[in-house]
């Protein structure tokens, strides 16, 4: 599980690359299929004996434009 506090300084980091800037954001599934990210959320939980009262959602969806195939982790 990552907090947004970790994802926020892992994103600051890989967004000083300009080539960054310009990439697709995707999500792959534990099958392996690639999403691309629609819609980014905050939201608010009921609270009940829970320390975490907020949760960032992703909404994905099927990519309109599919990519190649994937040639190296950078």
């Amino acid at each position: 599980m990552i907090r947004g506090k970790q994802f926020r300084e892992t994103l600051d980091r890989f967004l000083l690359s300009p080539a960054t800037q310009q990439a697709r954001v995707q999500v792959q599934l534990p099958n392996g299929e690639m999403m691309d990210i629609l819609e980014i959320s905050l939201l608010e939980n009921r609270i009940l004996d829970s320390k975490e009262s907020h949760r960032l959602v992703f909404k994905c969806g099927q990519s309109k434009h599919p990519m190649g195939k994937i040639i190296g982790k950078l």
